[in-house]
């Protein structure tokens, strides 16, 4: 049954009853789907595979095909429905009829292979988030859905070709953004609004930044820009692969169910810390803020790069290379003008090594043809093996392990100013080295930026594989390292940058988007600005964005769409955790999830409160159920996150638990807008001036 002709069954509903018709095209749609699922658990492949390499890829290939024809009862198969003029496609003056799209997370079709669900990232399904009366785009009739449980409950038009009928606010798009939160987060396919999906539909090849307030949808954009290119994509992704890097392991595992819901199981997930990790080597330590705003500094990169260079020596000695009773000698000089000449070509050090060897023996190779004999590549190939072409390159340009690199640098004060001199200060460069040196590279207590320049170091020796797409969240806390090595996984692809300048919270925050880019090397990226919410209630962002002046002058304040009368309360308390406990009492009497932030020093004692009343809690990154709702949240892992209600306990405490006035500001910001439905503010001791 194709979705823009409904069957003419004698048992359909009729006409004049158009919600049980849809209900029961989404139960022939389920159907459909059921045996789109069946048909693929049948296949057979033993007659079409040559080999087991084959069968297992194949095999592969099925399994995921099958998860993702997975039915998600509580998720709506379809969330809208397009009415066209004419056939998309035809031109006026054909006079071609219209024709009715069902639209929805992922295409379904009839045993005859007629559409009755079209994926929301065709081309048909733009105008479901596009068109506007201004602009109908030959589109006669917009049709949103409602749905409770997963069963379809109610439908709302727009006559966008009807010039009588007046705009309106869609009461059921406001119902599915304000529905409460439960569980990890879900998608917004259904509520994307315009300017977020020219966002998402942009083309693969260029790189998009994204700054986007509290609750403007930005992380949500950035994942179903990826489920959109995978779509428009596939093949040439499949081959190069995505990645979505978050700031931590909570947030991930809280956003981690987006991409299935759409259909997308392929996309790998990570941290910063995942993808600089090295085996053997831990994070044992923590940088102080200093030192680690100059580890995270770009210069160190120019530092690394010197030191590498450092290791080539110029040979000083000619080079005799014996071949049965034959000698044949390279003098010094010219084994020092290939030595310079890979050099000057700026190759990594790995790869400049390597063509050392088949230099040489190519030299070689010329005075034996010049004694009149015949070598071919395959003579080549024996000289640059030969032992003393090999001792040769290994005392010119010798192997260097990244690790050990940055170890020297830290623990060698003359080693560091050799090659910090006029790049880094005499204070920077005493920052760097360690008050004791460690003897090994697994007795080092290594530390996250540490880990991040041993990358460096490696990327400098080897190149690092590049994907085809990465999306960036939460960009604004990376250091200029960070964002280098991040860079590193897309030399050849693109890469979608999100993040807010107002909620950076670490010492080496990002100033500017630009400077940013260029660190990534996306110096062209296109920097798209969302101030639209969607999420945080009006009163509530207007409140938090008293402290924009303070944490981050001339940036956009939020514009809410969301008006909702008694969703801030402030209140002066005299007991902060019996406080907390009955708030967080009165919010769970709500429907919906409710998160408890506070300062991370004052954790353990809330925790306590909360046990001793009998309200047990979940940690970030738990996932919330209908019967778990409460979740105790440190306020330096609050971001990203979000809840119906939220309890902010003691702001003061919140902007005092951070090395400086401004980032904790910037902290409180966060933690103020994590909030969809209400925001209880407690405090005993006074507000923070910014707040006024």
């Amino acid at each position: 049954m194709p979705a823009h002709a409904p069957a003419s069954d004698p048992h359909a509903p009729a006409p004049s009853d158009p919600l049980a018709r849809e209900r029961s095209h989404l139960a022939a749609s389920r159907s459909a789907l059921r045996a789109m699922r069946e048909d693929a658990e049948a296949l057979d492949i033993r007659d079409v595979t040559a080999n087991w390499v084959n069968a297992i890829v194949l095999q592969a290939q099925i399994d995921d095909r099958i998860k993702s024809l997975a039915d998600l009862s509580h998720t709506p198969l379809f969330f809208g429905r397009l009415n066209y003029l004419h056939a998309p496609g035809a031109t006026l003056a054909e006079g071609a009829e219209g024709e009715r799209f069902y639209i929805g997370r992922r295409h379904v079709h009839d045993a005859g292979g007629d559409p009755m669900v079209i994926d929301w990232r065709a081309p048909v399904s733009q105008p479901f988030y596009r068109a506007s009366r201004k602009d109908p785009q030959d589109v006669s009739l917009r049709r949103r859905f409602g749905y409770t449980g997963g069963e379809l409950t109610a439908y709302e038009d727009e006559h966008l070709s009807d010039p009588g009928e007046a705009a309106g606010v869609s009461k059921l798009l406001q119902q599915e953004i304000e529905r409460p939160r439960v569980g990890p987060m879900r998608d917004i396919v259904a509520t994307i609004q315009p300017e977020q999906d020219e966002i998402v539909r942009s083309g693969l090849s260029g790189s998009v930044c994204v700054q986007g307030g509290p609750g403007t949808g930005k992380t949500a954009v950035g994942l179903h820009r990826v489920a959109y290119l995978l779509y428009a994509h596939r093949d040439r992704l499949a081959r190069t692969g995505t990645l979505v890097i978050g700031p931590n392991r909570s947030f991930l595992h809280y956003i981690e169910q987006v991409l299935p819901a759409l259909g997308e199981l392929e996309v790998k997930q990570a941290t910063v810390d995942d993808l600089v990790a090295r085996d053997g080597l831990e994070v044992r330590a923590r940088d102080a803020a200093a030192t680690a705003v100059v580890k995270g500094d770009a210069r160190m990169a120019q530092v690394l790069r010197r030191a590498l260079g450092s290791h080539v020596t110029p040979p000083a000695e000619p080079l005799m290379v014996v071949r049965g009773s034959r000698r044949w000698r390279v003098p010094a000089y010219e084994l020092a003008e290939m030595v310079e000449e890979l050099q000057n070509r700026d190759i990594r050090y790995g790869a400049a090594r390597d063509a050392l060897p088949q230099r040489i023996a190519h030299a070689v190779l010329v005075r034996m043809e010049q004694a009149g004999e015949a070598p071919d590549d395959r003579v080549q190939d024996a000289v640059a093996r030969n032992p003393a072409v090999k001792a040769a390159v290994k005392a010119v340009w010798p192997p260097v392990e990244p690790a050990r690199l940055v170890l020297r640098l830290l623990s060698d004060p003359e080693f560091l100013a050799a090659h910090a001199e006029g790049v880094l200060t005499a204070d920077e460069q005493k920052l760097l080295l360690w008050p004791k040196p460690f003897r090994s590279v697994k007795s080092v207590a290594w530390s996250a930026a540490d880990l991040v320049l041993i990358d460096e170091a490696a990327d400098l020796v080897e190149r690092t594989h590049s994907l085809g797409h990465v999306v960036l969240d939460e960009a604004q806390d990376l250091s200029p390292m960070q964002y280098r090595a991040v860079g590193r996984r897309c030399t050849t692809g693109s890469a979608t940058v999100l993040g807010d300048l107002a909620q950076g919270t670490t010492p080496w925050a990002t100033r500017g988007w630009d400077e940013a880019l260029a660190h990534l090397g996306k110096p062209q990226a296109v920097v798209e600005e969302l101030t639209a919410g969607f999420r945080v209630p009006r009163e509530v962002i207007a409140y938090a964005s008293r402290l924009l002046p303070s944490i981050s002058p001339g940036l956009a304040p939020v514009s809410s769409v969301r008006e909702t009368p008694g969703s801030l309360r402030i209140t002066e308390v005299a007991d902060p955790a019996a406080a907390a406990v009955a708030a967080c009492r009165e919010a769970l009497a709500h429907e919906g999830s409710t998160g408890l932030i506070a300062a991370d020093a004052r954790i353990p004692s809330l925790a306590e409160a909360l046990l001793a009343a009998g309200l047990p809690y979940l940690s970030p990154g738990e996932e919330t159920t209908a019967q778990s709702r409460l979740t105790l949240v440190p306020a330096s892992l609050a971001k990203g996150l979000e809840y119906d209600y939220v309890v902010l306990d003691e702001p003061a405490a919140i902007v005092d638990g951070e090395p400086d006035e401004r980032t904790g500001l910037r902290r409180l910001y966060v933690c103020l807008t994590r909030a969809v439905s209400g925001l209880a503010l407690l405090h005993s001791a006074p507000l923070p001036a910014a707040l006024g």
